[in-house]
């Protein structure tokens, strides 16, 4: 029985012509999905999106060029109703971050079979998301990033709040009553834990990540 459903409109970006090819094959198996389009890299998909308003975009997400991600962001940006899956060989942590930060609503590997990447589709049609089993277990799994500063003993921290305020070394041991030696340690701490060469850089990362009050 056909229905009367408009089939689910799709974009396919990517910059080798077999991947596009194999995926329209797919859809020619599912009737309620409908290839409209196909860009080779992200400046053309962008383009693409304004001309044939897709319900979803399959995006790569490493293409010479404006990249998969970059593309994302706009074409999140100018087509609000447009969403976009992630469809990438790529399943490290960081990048799935920014893919989901530029606005990908799903991400799924390139041995995605066409039942599940037909699924995801209208899924994301749907507003719903979804990610491969594979990637869930990377972001689950993947070791937590500790925050530049967050080993700071308090204080170094306190020092650091008085090496912002502009005091030297002497001033700052006379103002918390230790010895010279014990502040050039602390600053000589505070260094290695943010990072940094010198003083300089140390107050300027601690202004721009909130590090002292």
């Amino acid at each position: 029985m056909m229905s009367d459903v408009d089939p689910i409109k799709v974009i396919v970006v990517d910059d080798h012509e077999m991947v596009r090819r194999g995926l329209a094959t797919y859809f020619n198996t599912y009737p309620d999905i409908e290839l409209i389009g196909e860009a080779r890299d992200g400046m053309e998909a962008v383009g693409l999106c304004l001309k044939l308003q897709p319900d979803v975009v399959l995006m790569d997400l490493v293409m010479p060029g404006m990249g998969g991600v970059e593309a994302t962001r706009q074409i999140c940006k100018q087509n609000p109703g447009v969403q976009v899956i992630a469809l990438t060989s790529f399943q490290e942590k960081s990048i799935v971050q920014e893919a989901i930060r530029a606005g990908a609503i799903s991400y799924l590997l390139k041995n995605v079979d066409g039942d599940n990447l037909a699924a995801a589709i209208r899924s994301a049609n749907a507003g719903r998301g979804t990610l491969s089993p594979e990637v869930t277990h990377q972001l689950i799994n993947a070791e937590p990033q500790i925050k530049i500063g967050s080993d700071l003993t308090p204080r170094e921290r306190e020092v650091l709040a008085l090496m912002v305020d502009g005091l030297t070394n002497p001033e700052i041991a006379e103002e918390l009553v230790v010895s010279r030696a014990t502040i050039s340690s602390h600053v000589s701490h505070i260094l290695q834990k943010l990072e940094v060469s010198n003083r300089a850089e140390a107050i300027v990362l601690a202004v721009r990540s909130n590090l002292v009050d």
